[in-house]
């Protein structure tokens, strides 16, 4: 068994996502599936890196290289009263309709909220129409959308 099998056995049953029946014992084997695949392949720390930073992406559903805005990229997703807009195939958060193009998951909204049971408090996010983002081509994907405070209203 290579090390980054046994690091990652050791971190999983840290966490307690133990060798069970049910979901936790599910994961548990698909990820160290993929953790033996990925150490079977013997990257050294710079090819490790490479790919890492390329699966990160991918398994997100996110772009290698920045949107064109090309036709090829779009699909039409909806037409209300002659206006048509359309869904990147790229990355589907972004959409273009009459106003322009933009990323519809560009800013995040969070407050601050109380549990009703216990009285702890903690960060409620959340997206609205307000968390468009309007963009222009070339577009690099952000790794992180904008995080914004919104007071109780």
């Amino acid at each position: 068994m290579s090390n980054m099998v046994s690091f990652a056995e050791s971190e999983l049953d840290l966490i307690g996502m133990k060798d069970e029946e049910g979901m936790n014992g599910m994961m548990r084997k698909h990820i160290l599936h993929m953790v033996e695949e990925f150490a079977n392949e013997g990257h050294s720390g710079f090819s490790a890196s490479y790919a890492l930073q390329c699966l990160k992406k991918l398994l997100a559903y996110k772009p290698l290289s920045p949107l064109t805005g090309e036709d090829s990229e779009w699909t039409e997703v909806s037409e209300y009263m002659g206006h048509k807009c359309y869904q990147n195939k790229r990355y589907s958060a972004v959409f273009k309709d009459e106003n322009g193009v933009y990323n519809s998951e560009g800013k995040v909204f969070w407050s601050w909220m109380t549990d009703k049971d216990t009285g702890e408090k903690f960060k409620s996010y959340y997206t609205s129409r307000d968390s468009r983002v309007y963009i222009t081509f070339p577009y690099n994907v952000p790794e992180t959308p904008e995080y914004e405070y919104r007071a109780d209203e």
